[in-house]
């Protein structure tokens, strides 16, 4: 088994990570920010895309060599979650705990649940990420399934808002300069080697298109108005695609939602958001 057990509930080593107002504005252009969104663009009275807490948390994401030793080529991102505790700051430097939390025997393969906290210079708790990774092929060791079973449905009936945003062709190729380098969202080779005829967009780009939909239906563009995210990943999205967020307000703080492309295939479901009333 390529997993060491004796890691769980333990957090890894801390990693920092430091980054600029560029880094901000470089983030929300890869999420398809553009001239109508300069708060989050533009350096003038700049503000943080809060499903940025995925760019500093990355570097520790992939800092689990410890932990597990698995071919990256079989690896899945799963679902993420987001919560957010404080204003992410425009420029700083961010400390992460990564802390191996659960592994899931799902037959075919494994799912490794990570929790990683994000603490300013202070040690403030500014964010918390929840993601779940399924590694093909290393199921079948006779540990627990974990939880199954489907969350944050919507209910039966119209979206209460709808909000789609295109891709650009490019996209992959300027989201992956906040540093998820992946070759499968660059080459098309290697993307045809995990069986797909071109380049995909990232997961993460995805959600944060998502995340953007509900910042403009539910929170007037207030990035301090969301507090929780999750999605499940799945399927994919290739760059040029538009990405349709459907969204359901199901309480005075909660929002369900799922995305989908043109192709009619969600790429995004079981997700939901909590925002402030």
């Amino acid at each position: 088994m390529p997993f060491d057990m004796s890691y769980l509930g333990k957090p890894l080593d801390p990693i920092t990570f430091t980054y600029t107002e560029r880094d901000v504005m470089l983030y929300a252009l890869g999420v398809g920010c553009g001239p109508d969104d300069l708060q989050f663009t533009y350096e003038r009275d700049l503000k943080v895309l809060p499903t940025f807490a995925v760019i500093p948390s990355f570097p520790a994401m992939m800092n689990l060599g410890a932990f597990m030793q698995v071919n990256p080529a079989m690896v899945l991102h799963g679902e993420q979650g987001i919560e957010l505790f404080a204003p992410i700051p425009t420029a700083g430097t961010l400390t992460t705990r990564a802390t191996p939390k659960a592994v899931y025997d799902k037959g075919k393969g494994a799912v490794v649940v990570i929790e990683t906290e994000t603490t300013d210079s202070a040690g403030k708790l500014l964010f918390r990420n929840t993601s779940s990774i399924f590694v093909r092929g290393e199921g079948g060791f006779g540990g627990d399934r974990g939880p199954s079973g489907e969350r944050n449905v919507p209910p039966d009936r119209p979206p209460d808002a709808s909000i789609s945003y295109k891709t650009l062709p490019q996209q992959a190729l300027l989201y992956r300069l906040s540093g998820d380098m992946n070759p499968l969202h660059a080459d098309p080779d290697f993307a045809k080697f995990g069986g797909f005829d071109r380049p995909i967009l990232h997961g993460l780009c995805t959600f944060g298109h998502a995340g953007r939909a509900v910042l403009a239906a539910y929170c007037g563009n207030d990035p301090a108005r969301l507090k929780k995210f999750e999605v499940r990943f799945s399927g994919v999205v290739f760059p040029g695609e538009t990405i349709t967020t459907d969204m359901w307000k199901v309480g005075p703080t909660t929002i369900v939602l799922s995305a989908r492309t043109e192709r009619g295939q969600a790429v995004l479901s079981n997700a939901a958001a909590e925002i402030v009333a």
